[in-house]
């Protein structure tokens, strides 16, 4: 007996009823252009007992009506049959069919009220088109935030059963949903359902169609984009992205003959026989509703645009996205140091049921603004800083002195110290020293100390910087070896160059190592050659490593001759090993940098790697084990290299396989960066390469560095994530230190904390800084403690808390599969989102999406890291790629992170006056008005910057004016532009001045000297890759922005349920 409930009526499905006369599964009558069309039939009633269909879905509670967007006309692409032809083919796949002369005439059909318009058909869309071949392009959606829409639109639509999604298996079905599926509904490749728009197959819900699927109008174009949401699915310039006509849904589409599914003949025979059941169209979210970074940042800017920030807030911080102006006011600047949430909980329980991170992310050494005062520096003479006996905790402002200003007690373990003689002074009536204004140590929250003999290990001298250049045949023919000489050149005596007392080295490789002698008192450099490279050993006593300024006419003379003294070089194995122990014996005991310029795997000599890629372990659980290195060679002379105070930073400009996981021992074990140019191109890659090389020779830089984190009692540094080398659990030993190195921190509990007290972190930096002085820098946060929850999220920093989720994730990724932890950031992300949710949200309607204010980029910010070649799947990202994208997550600071998970995209083409234009008073250029990163957000009349990684991307649409083209880039029309061309054309006009300034400011440290790529929307094969950026569009395996709050929303649901109903997990990749 089946207790199903009946099916409803038509009316309350949403749909107006038939034409009289109309019989379910007869031939449509055509149609008139421009006439509404009637629905598709209701499904015939199921025989008595029989499983009946689902019920219909609601329109009420959407506040967002749908058009279609206009649809441009184009000859050369979309050839219409002409009405003869459409009648013969008529009459050629039925039969005895009536043609639109012979049609019966039909009584005029009435609508309901407050009905959306039914799904046209492809012939209706195709007549209209005919008959209005000139519409506009469809307008710019300016992005906003809509969380109220956002809800209501989720609120009306049933997405307890999303249909499957790429990159989303589908979740264990109920035993309703078993019920249900006995009766075997066509597919989207039934031939019912083929001539249906996309948005009217059961089960699309309204959505694009999935990835790999090719789609009329533009040659390989993926329905990436928000199409309209009925009509023929064309090409809309500035609606979908391109994509390489390849079937990227197949390994998630459920194949003939697999379980739970049809197989052969009986799956065709049901798709023929059973006919397509109507259901309404269901409500598709509007895009521009979903939160976006560009409001939320233009939000928080528009707040410190105001006044500065006073750190005594100790909550509101700025986002690392935002310029503000922070006043020191007894806790530490927001760019030193970042909490993952500003209100601690009290019990390690309060924070479970939170599921959010507790930790931070430390930039000790980060540049501030120029409008902020520089960090004081304090000289205790020969005694040191004052100092806690117990914890040995610097003094900081949060201290408390009592008993007349004899003893002090300790913030961070509670500790009576004594106060020296000498820095005794008398109370105030609220217990303050009388002294505490005048005293930076008792006001600020970040100052320096001179370190004492007692930190001093041996004798402090300036940095000494090593440039070992490859000159191996590949680092010839690509040209990096004329690259380099002239960027070296380029930092060592452009702009503000090395500090002083700095010292320089020059050394060249291929099967042997080349040393110079760079002494001031000769004309030119003599250098000498080591062959054996299993004996090494510096054969220059006095002169190899030299002052650049006192030596500048020898190093300029070798750096200019250097391309040519190795053009005929036929030599193609680079001995890195070997110049790894050199630049170790030269180095040792002073402390330094060396940069290594590597073209390809070393397979000569000491520390020799072998060819070990193999593309059968691609996308599989052993793929980890290409994460490892090879062999423990890089890693041991790498922690040789950090007791002597020596980083290492490798530049590699690969053409093949270079074994980076190995390789890059030598960076992360010293706290240096690695930087990575694959198919290194002199024309397209150079400027890059040397705007990187100029920034990290003349950036802040320290040697032999030691940093350790306090906290209050009951909390404790679990793990550190970054660049970095660990003897203990406490110190974290940095053999190089600069204004970028950001260190991550994980927190846990030993016990419960005092609500009624704050909580303490102090982070303190021994280091020797680039000009040889030693110096501890100390930083002190004070933040309140919590009993409530909503608290909690109140005060979360989600720039922070992704940051550290990202290094914790790729951390995990040498004894993880990369599948395990795709689940486990989705995971995280719908268990923070259901917690708020059921202790801050819980009288709210199931269907509502309710997102926390500070948490609700969340989920872009998750599907972001998803799309990023370090963690998503597939057998098409190279290793290579992947290991450099997931050191580069580990080194990346908060505000460089933002700009990696979401690429700023910026239109060109509607400047305003003040647009473009530096601000003096800050030397901030003023951006325009940012545009969601979005293929359907582009304006096809449009021109945009693309900026992310530290890349730029000058996108150009099909149907930018000519005017535009010809002042920004001094070309009459689109097929004239140069896309060979990697510099911007220094024309004299205005918008060419304004353009050239907001590049500069998008690629921060690269100002000046950032390559362009110049991509042409529908004529250039590099938009593909362009389009891969825009991460809100279905791309890299993986679904759309839309589709992932629905599916996240699907599994909050889920996760909300009183357990007893719970469903089994599922995944989302």
């Amino acid at each position: 007996m089946n207790n199903l409930p009946p099916p409803p009526p038509p009316s309350q499905m949403g749909a107006p009823p038939p034409p009289p006369g109309f019989a379910p599964g007869a031939q449509r009558p055509p149609m008139h252009p421009g006439q509404r069309g009637p629905p598709p039939p209701p499904p015939p009633p199921p025989p008595s007992g029989g499983p009946r269909p689902p019920p219909g879905v609601s329109m009420q509670g959407t506040n967002t009506q749908y058009m279609p967007a206009p649809q441009p006309h184009h000859p050369q692409q979309f050839q219409q049959p002409s009405p003869q032809q459409q009648q013969q083919q008529l009459q050629q796949q039925h039969p005895g069919a009536q043609g639109p002369m012979m049609r019966p005439p039909q009584p005029p059909m009435s609508m309901p009220q407050n009905r959306g318009l039914p799904p046209m058909s492809p012939q209706q869309m195709s007549n209209i088109q005919q008959q209005q071949p000139n519409l506009p392009p469809p307008p710019q959606q300016q992005p906003h935030d809509g969380i109220a829409a956002l809800s209501n639109q989720m609120g009306g639509m049933s997405i307890g059963h999303l249909p499957p999604q790429p990159g989303m298996a589908s979740p264990p079905p109920t035993s309703q949903q078993k019920l249900r599926a006995r009766r075997p509904y066509p597919t989207a490749n039934s031939p019912t359902t083929a001539a249906l728009p996309s948005s009217s197959m059961p089960g699309v819900s309204g959505y694009p169609p999935v990835a790999g699927t090719q789609t009329s109008g533009y040659p390989g174009a993926s329905a990436t984009g928000y199409a309209p949401p009925f009509g023929p699915q064309t090409f809309v310039p500035g609606a979908q992205a391109p994509a390489p006509v390849s079937n990227a849904g197949a390994g998630y589409a459920r194949s003939p003959g697999a379980p739970g599914s049809p197989s052969g003949v009986a799956q065709q025979q049901q798709q023929q026989a059973q006919p397509a059941p109507y259901e309404p169209q269901r409500p598709r979210i509007d895009p521009t509703h979903m939160p976006s970074p560009i409001s939320v940042h233009t939000n928080d800017q528009e707040i410190h645009n105001e006044k500065p920030y006073s750190t005594a807030l100790k909550t509101n911080v700025p986002m690392s996205s935002t310029n503000f102006t922070a006043i020191d006011e007894g806790n530490s600047n927001p760019r030193f140091m970042r909490l993952t949430m500003y209100s601690i909980p009290h019990t390690a329980e309060l924070l479970r049921a939170s599921h959010m991170p507790l930790g931070m992310v430390v930039q000790p050494l980060a540049d501030l603004a120029p409008t902020e005062e520089p960090v004081k520096l304090i000289d205790f003479g020969e005694e040191g800083p004052i100092r806690c006996l117990r914890c040995k905790t610097y003094i900081n402002p949060y201290m408390v002195f009592i008993n007349g200003g004899k003893h002090f007690v300790c913030n961070i373990c509670r500790h009576e110290n004594s106060v020296p003689d000498d820095y005794f002074c008398n109370l105030d009536m609220a217990g303050r020293r009388l002294d505490c204004e005048m005293r930076p140590e008792l006001r600020n929250g970040t100052v320096e100390f001179v370190a004492t003999k007692d930190f001093i290990a041996r004798e402090p001298v300036p940095a000494s910087f090593v440039f070992a250049v490859d000159v191996t045949w590949n680092a010839v023919q690509n040209g990096m070896v004329a690259q380099a000489a002239a960027a070296i050149k380029d930092a060592l005596y452009g702009g503000p160059g090395l500090p002083p007392g700095a010292r320089v080295a020059i050394i060249t490789y291929d099967r042997s190592a080349h040393f110079y002698s760079l002494s001031p008192l000769l004309d030119q450099a003599q250098m000498m050659v080591v062959p054996d490279i299993h004996d090494m050993f510096v054969p220059i006593n006095d002169g190899f490593v030299a002052d650049p300024i006192e030596s500048r006419h020898v190093i300029e003379g070798l750096l200019d001759a250097l391309p040519t003294m190795f053009a005929q070089n036929r030599t193609a194995e680079p001995v890195l090993g070997a110049v790894v122990q050199a630049a170790y014996e030269a180095l040792r005991g002073r402390g330094g940098k060396l940069l290594l310029f590597q073209t390809a795997l070393p397979t000569f000599g000491p520390g020799s790697l072998k060819q070990r890629d193999d593309p059968k372990l691609h996308n599989t659980d052993k793929e980890r084990t290409l994460y490892e290195p090879q062999d423990s060679f890089y890693h041991d002379w790498a922690v040789k290299l950090v007791e002597e105070g020596i980083s290492c930073n490798l530049y590699t400009f690969p053409s093949a396989y270079m074994d980076l996981a190995t390789l890059s021992q030598l960076s992360t074990v010293t706290s240096g960066e690695l930087y990575s140019y694959p198919g290194f191109d002199a024309v397209r890659d150079g400027k890059r390469f040397a705007a990187d090389l100029r920034a990290d020779v003349q950036r802040t830089y320290g040697t032999n560095a030691v940093l350790r984190i306090r906290t209050s009692d009951g909390l404790r540094v679990d793990e550190h994530y970054g660049n970095l080398f660990m003897r203990n659990h406490v110190d974290v030993e940095l053999a190089g230190v600069s204004s970028d190195t950001a260190i991550g921190a994980l927190l846990q509990y030993d016990e419960k904390l005092d609500e009624k007290q704050d909580v303490y972190f102090q982070a303190a930096l021994l280091y020797t800084t680039s000009d040889g002085q030693r110096r501890i820098r100390v930083h002190n946060l004070a933040v309140p403690c919590t009993t409530l929850i909503g608290s909690m999220f109140r005060n979360s920093e989600i720039d922070a808390s992704m940051n550290l989720i990202a290094k914790m994730a790729v951390a995990e990724a040498l004894s993880t599969p990369l599948k395990s932890i795709r689940d486990k950031l989705s995971d995280r992300c719908v268990q923070i989102l259901t917690a708020y949710r059921r202790n801050c949200a819980s009288g709210s309607s199931p269907g509502q999406l309710i997102l926390p204010e500070a948490y609700k980029l969340s989920p872009l910010y998750t599907l972001s890291l998803l799309k990023s070649p370090a963690i998503r799947g597939g057998a098409d990202v190279p290793i290579d790629q992947r290991t450099f994208h997931m050191y580069l997550l580990r080194q990346l600071s908060v505000s460089k992170s933002v700009r990696y998970f979401y690429p700023t995209v910026a239109p060109l083409h509607t400047l305003g006056e003040s647009e473009g234009v530096v601000d003096e008073s800050t030397g901030v250029v003023s951006l325009p008005a940012l545009a969601r990163a979005s293929y359907s957000m582009l304006n096809p009349a449009g021109a945009y910057f693309l900026s992310g990684d530290g890349s730029l991307v000058f996108w150009l649409g099909r149907q930018v004016p000519s005017q535009f083209l010809q002042e920004a880039l001094g070309a009459s029309s689109l097929e004239h532009v140069d896309v060979k061309q990697h510099v911007l054309p220094d024309l004299d006009t205005a918008l060419s001045r304004k353009i050239r300034a907001i590049g500069d400011q998008l690629v921060g440290n690269r100002a000046g000297f950032a390559s362009v790529q110049i991509v042409r929307q529908g004529m250039d094969q590099a938009e593909v890759q362009f389009a891969s950026k825009l991460i809100e569009d279905r791309n890299n395996d993986n679904m759309t922005y839309v589709d992932y709050v629905c599916a996240v929303h699907r599994q909050i649901q889920v996760e909300a349920r009183p357990k007893g109903d719970a469903e089994p997990k599922w995944s989302y990749n």
